[in-house]
């Protein structure tokens, strides 16, 4: 605020009570001058006219609005719009019903939401969350790498200026820290990718809570599997100690030759199914038998020029899975094949393939995005199965190209199948709905044509690695990055 010097008047005037007017002091053979108290309010009419609608001439109004929309021009635009040195972006807090970050003592390059047993659409507060992930622990520490089994609580909800005593009083624990606890299992390598799955309890024993079992792909090529229902059981049971033998894991696969980062269970496959895949291309499906052992198919499918970075099971046919390349396809295969090749052959893209999601709401459709930056919706009832080796060409539903830096992670919400949550190197979580169309007069007056209309929100993360919804908390998402583990929910989904 500009500072103003006083007259000579605000000098010698001393401090009025409130409510008071200064009073004139004549002398006493001399009358004053007859004051209108009313006479600043009603000035002449072409004063009135000249002052405008706000007291102010037209003309500098008018200058003034011309000033804001230059402001408006150079709005921020995550992607686009660099930020200065020491520059750091902050959230509007009017804009997340939710929203905590928690650090864990070692980054996590990937993690996953495990299901609890605390109910379907949850909307009250503080909320919880279970999670399982690995640590990225690395050059003389890498030993330290861990499996954590997370439980995220306190998670509060944004508070609002205008909310109401009785809105405020049914969330009294809203002003509480977050927590997050963890349990520990060693690794001793960095952990790629991680994926739990859920199995019913083997003793039929409805009441108990069903096992969660994880695999997790590590740097020096192995792919651990462990049951971590007793590590998850041990947060809400105090005092519990957990044996050695808990972390010991349930198998430790070798097949592969070269470390990975693709892996998936099967939805449809209660006891477990699991598919892996290489930096050589190659893709294993590992099936756990019904005495609990692990069986892994030693002939690898194999198709793919470069490594398998994403792998997805067919949400509604147990025996289809899609892969997502490093060479720019996407192939779609059948576990029955003896061939061991693709049915089904795309080129999607001219760079890597980095990450795929597979819509559970609408099974013909399937999102990917690249190293380019650009992520696209695919309607797979148009891809052709191919007479020849070579990946055959097919057209995107709809392509954005609004992120610059590599894709690095890609959902589709849980319930909405028109809506998507995308990840960036370019620091940035996206949220996205397809359903979202502008008409000719709309686009021609909308002042940043650099955005698309489908997108509903940016939110900014450090080097963020990967993010999944919350499927029992709508609209709820949970991310990791450089800077620890995102939990958040905004007003936009």
């Amino acid at each position: 605020m500009s500072k103003r010097s006083a007259d000579a008047a605000d000098e010698q005037s001393a401090a009025l009570k409130a409510g008071e007017r200064p009073i004139t002091e004549y002398p006493a053979d001399e009358v004053g001058e007859f004051e209108d108290e009313y006479e600043d309010e009603f000035e002449s009419e072409d004063e009135i006219l000249e002052a405008g609608v706000d007291g102010r001439p037209d003309a500098e109004r008018e200058e003034e609005e011309r000033e804001a929309m230059d402001v408006d021009k150079q709005t921020f635009i995550p992607g686009r719009t660099k930020l200065a040195p020491g520059e750091v972006l902050s959230p509007d807090p009017t804009t997340y019903n939710m929203l905590h970050t928690l650090s864990t003592p070692w980054p996590c390059l990937s993690f996953d939401i495990v299901r609890d047993n605390l109910g379907d659409n949850r909307k009250t507060y503080p909320a919880t969350v279970y999670a399982v992930a690995g640590t990225q622990a690395e050059g003389k520490r890498a030993k330290e790498n861990e499996l954590m089994v997370l439980k995220l609580s306190g998670l509060s909800k944004m508070e609002r200026d205008n909310e109401t005593d009785s809105e405020s009083d049914s969330d009294s624990d809203d002003d509480s820290e977050a927590i997050l606890e963890h349990k520990s299992i060693p690794l001793g390598s960095t952990t790629n990718r991680i994926r739990a799955h859920q199995t019913p309890n083997q003793s039929g024993d409805y009441s108990k809570p069903p096992q969660t079992i994880t695999a997790t792909m590590l740097e020096n090529s192995q792919v651990v599997i462990h049951d971590v229902t007793p590590h998850l059981t041990s947060f809400d049971v105090p005092g519990t100690i957990l044996p050695p033998s808990a972390n010991k894991p349930l198998s430790t696969l070798r097949m592969h030759k070269s470390e990975g980062y693709a892996l998936d269970w099967s939805p449809l496959q209660p006891l477990g199914k699991l598919l892996t895949g290489d930096n050589d291309g190659l893709i294993y499906v590992t099936t756990r038998t019904e005495g609990g052992g692990w069986v892994t198919d030693t002939r690898p499918f194999t198709g793919h020029k470069s490594s398998v970075e994403e792998l997805q099971w067919s949400p509604n046919e147990k025996n289809v899975f899609a892969s997502a390349s490093s060479d720019g396809t996407v192939k779609v295969w059948d576990v029955r094949s003896k061939s061991r090749k693709p049915a089904v052959n795309v080129q999607v893209s001219n760079t890597d393939v980095n990450v795929m999601s597979w819509s559970n709401q609408t099974f013909h459709l399937l999102a990917t995005g690249a190293d380019d930056g650009q992520w696209a919706v695919w309607d797979l009832r148009h891809w052709k199965p191919s007479a020849t080796s070579a990946a055959t060409k097919a057209s995107p539903v709809a392509s954005f190209d609004f992120h610059r830096e590599p894709i690095t992670s890609i959902e589709w919400h849980p319930t909405d199948d028109s809506v998507v949550a995308v990840g960036s190197a370019d620091n940035t979580v996206t949220l996205w709905d397809l359903a979202v169309e502008l008409d000719e007069e709309e686009n021609r007056d909308a002042a940043m044509q650099e955005v698309p209309p489908q997108l509903l929100f940016v939110h900014y993360m450090d080097s963020v690695k990967e993010v999944h919804w919350q499927a029992q908390m709508p609209g709820t998402i949970m991310a990791t990055g450089g800077g620890g583990f995102g939990v958040f929910k905004t007003i936009s989904v």
